[in-house]
């Protein structure tokens, strides 16, 4: 058999990510033999995620990375919730304690782009076409492009694939939770838009929420939940969608569809983050609803985490594996706590639910405490009060 992989080697990653690449880079810069498995073909990746976070910048400054993407993205200081045109709850993000006061709005393939090249730049590489198939504690087995299966063994391995996680399925870990009864759509649109290019709208309507913020490029991401939205939303869909929930005094007009799609969200954690050799993170740990756009930054942030334990295992050092769960676990579990609470109260239809949801976010939104709590939780700063000594 010709072997285009290594018969051994520290850490498979299987998942070329942004979870996935961001621990790839870490253990690259510090100097750990691994291998990054992706089974789609290179430059398969979309839009996706677009919001990037304070904390999320902070950790990834550490690779070296954060310049570039903030280079190519567009900062969002403000994120503010909407019923229509009346403004109810506004997070303002400047003057948070931070090199990064603000959202990075950057969409997903572009951030990934980013990684690749930091990636490349230290020796490492994505072997696309390669997929993991089966696991057996570190024994990998990865079919190749031409079909051929070869086995890997490795002293750990990292689930970073996703919510349909292989590694998760083989390790026998469960994913505890359900799906929204909802549909989500995501589009990229040109726009003409009555608001500043540096705030996130979340607006509030009886028959769903709509979230619109700026791209680079001049482009808006539109994310919008709909009981059976349309495989490939088209222009017309999403400009009904900002008709029937966005402003109307000033309302936005779409001028264009760059990119488009449908999909089903869940809210699931993973019921253990490690099982001997096997970590999860990323998706393939907890996924959720994009209301406030964290699953990108919480896996981001959990590679970080892992890489930093798992170099020290590799190099002899007394490593607490154990702690990872123990340290990120409940970060994912507010996560998903938060995000299920923003989308439940962004889609109550029963009228007097909404005047009641409406008066509270009004009252809460004159409490510069209150505000100001809502910045550290969306940026996830506020998981500095019991920080990980994996993320220090």
């Amino acid at each position: 058999m010709n072997r285009t992989l290594p018969a051994t080697t520290d850490v498979v990653i299987a998942g070329a990510g942004p979870t996935g690449l961001t621990l790839a880079c870490a253990l690259a810069a510090r100097g750990i033999d691994h291998l990054l498995l992706d089974g789609a073909e290179k430059g398969a990746n979309t839009s996706r995620a677009a919001v990037v976070h304070a904390r999320t910048l902070e950790v990834l400054d550490e690779l070296g990375v954060s310049d570039d993407l903030c280079r190519r993205g567009i900062e969002a200081t403000k994120f503010t919730v909407r019923d229509r045109d009346r403004a109810l709850f506004q997070v303002p993000f400047a003057g948070l304690p931070t090199k990064y006061p603000y959202t990075l709005m950057l969409p997903q393939d572009q951030t990934e782009r980013i990684l690749t090249e930091h990636l490349e730049a230290s020796g490492g590489a994505v072997r696309w076409r390669h997929r993991v198939t089966g696991l057996d504690q570190g024994t990998v087995t990865v079919a190749g492009p031409d079909g051929s299966v070869q086995q890997v063994r490795a002293r750990y391995v990292a689930g970073c694939d996703g919510m349909n996680s292989v590694v998760r399925e083989q390790a026998g870990i469960g994913f505890t939770g359900s799906r929204y009864a909802e549909s989500f759509v995501l589009a990229d649109v040109t726009l003409t838009w009555p608001y500043e290019l540096d705030e996130v709208h979340l607006f509030f309507a009886p028959r769903g929420l709509v979230v619109v913020a700026p791209l680079p490029d001049g482009r808006y991401r539109i994310v919008a939940t709909l009981d059976d939205a349309p495989e490939h939303p088209t222009v017309d869909d999403v400009q009904r969608l900002l008709d029937e929930r966005g402003p109307r005094v000033r309302p936005g007009t779409v001028t264009g569809l760059t990119w488009s799609s449908r999909f089903r969200v869940h809210h699931r954690l993973a019921d253990t983050y490690r099982r001997g050799p096997v970590f999860l993170a990323g998706d393939a740990a907890h996924v959720h609803s994009p209301a406030g756009g964290q699953g990108m930054n919480t896996g981001i942030q959990d590679a970080v985490a892992l890489a930093r334990l798992l170099s020290e295992a590799v190099g002899g050092g007394a490593a607490d594996l154990d702690s990872y769960e123990a340290e990120r676990r409940p970060v994912a579990a507010g996560v998903v706590a938060m995000t299920d609470r923003l989308t439940r109260a962004a889609t109550v239809r029963n009228p007097v639910a909404r005047v009641i949801r409406n008066a509270a976010l009004t009252v809460a939104g004159r409490s510069p405490r209150l505000q100001r709590k809502m910045a550290f939780n969306l940026s996830e700063l506020s998981i500095d009060d019991a920080r990980s000594p994996a993320l220090r």
